[in-house]
């Protein structure tokens, strides 16, 4: 190769890892269906479709998840709720991470969580599942547990042996009512993610609840 056609195509290498380098993957976890779409288990979906709604992109259905794509500022935001159902979510974070070039780092999951308080958010660099069955296999399938996630405080106001039972029911009247002030507060994590990172974003919402 001509040193001419090799700089070139070094340019060009630069410039797929700086645009990966500028690439976010935001995973919003829950099940597909409309029996799953108003329970709590799917906080993770709703705060995914109002963060697409809000920067008026469009969502399609392809291969392993829903996906949307938008530009804040000078970052690609690639937006996905897999529906391979809740406790296979790995194949589909893996999928696209791959697929869009993106690195773990640039990634933040968004799951709903019975240790926190209905409305409160917890986000960190990294952690273990919890107990959750998403997030478990997703930490499988990567072969690690160093990615960012946005912990959703759904209560765990429910009998022993129940759990199930309460992550899938719907929410109740009073959560109905606050969880659009739980959604903002999410959506805007996420963009303080994309845009100054997750130090920041800890420092910002760990602190904070939902008004």
């Amino acid at each position: 190769m001509g040193i001419v056609k090799r700089l070139i195509s070094i340019f060009a290498q630069n410039q797929k890892e700086m645009f990966a380098e500028n690439k976010l993957l935001i995973v919003g976890l829950g099940n597909p269906g409309a029996k799953y779409t108003h329970t709590r288990h799917n906080a993770g979906y709703i705060a995914a479709d109002k963060f697409v709604e809000k920067h008026s992109a469009v969502i399609s259905d392809t291969r392993l998840a829903f996906r949307a794509q938008f530009r804040l500022r000078n970052k690609t935001i690639v937006v996905i709720k897999p529906t391979t159902f809740m406790n296979l979510s790995g194949k589909a974070v893996a999928y696209y991470l791959q697929k869009e070039k993106i690195p773990v780092s640039s990634c933040i999951i968004i799951s709903d969580d019975i240790a926190l308080p209905f409305g409160q958010i917890r986000i960190r660099k990294k952690g273990g599942a919890g107990g959750h069955q998403g997030l478990q296999n997703i930490i499988e399938v990567l072969g690690t547990s160093d990615f960012a996630r946005i912990r959703v405080g759904i209560g765990g106001d429910f009998a022993k042996g129940f759990q199930s039972e309460y992550v899938l029911d719907e929410w109740e009247t009073h959560e109905k009512n606050h969880l659009p002030a739980v959604i903002t507060n999410i959506i805007s994590a996420c963009e303080t993610f994309a845009l100054s990172g997750i130090d920041i974003a800890m420092n910002q919402f760990n602190s904070r609840e939902s008004e």
